[in-house]
């Protein structure tokens, strides 16, 4: 999962796009936990901004508010 994140990263840096917007890959229809996936997403994008600074903006998209929660609390932690 981490590795699908770094490489949309990737490519829209080499397109020298500054946002991207991702969904909560594979918590839906495959019921991987949310809490996980907000995890994995939010320490892998953490990860690629520290040393690329060409995306300014990441978007992370779900659907409804029960999916927004695991994102809100781990983004808030700092």
């Amino acid at each position: 999962m981490a590795s699908c994140y770094r490489r949309g990263l990737e490519i829209a840096a080499g397109r020298a796009l500054t946002s991207v917007a991702f969904p909560a890959i594979s918590t839906g229809a495959f019921c991987f936990p949310a809490e996980r996936a907000a995890g994995i997403a939010v320490a892998e994008v953490r990860r690629y901004l520290e040393t690329d600074q060409t995306i300014r903006r990441v978007v992370f998209v779900c659907y409804g508010v029960g999916a927004a929660e695991p994102y809100h609390a781990i983004l808030n932690r700092r």
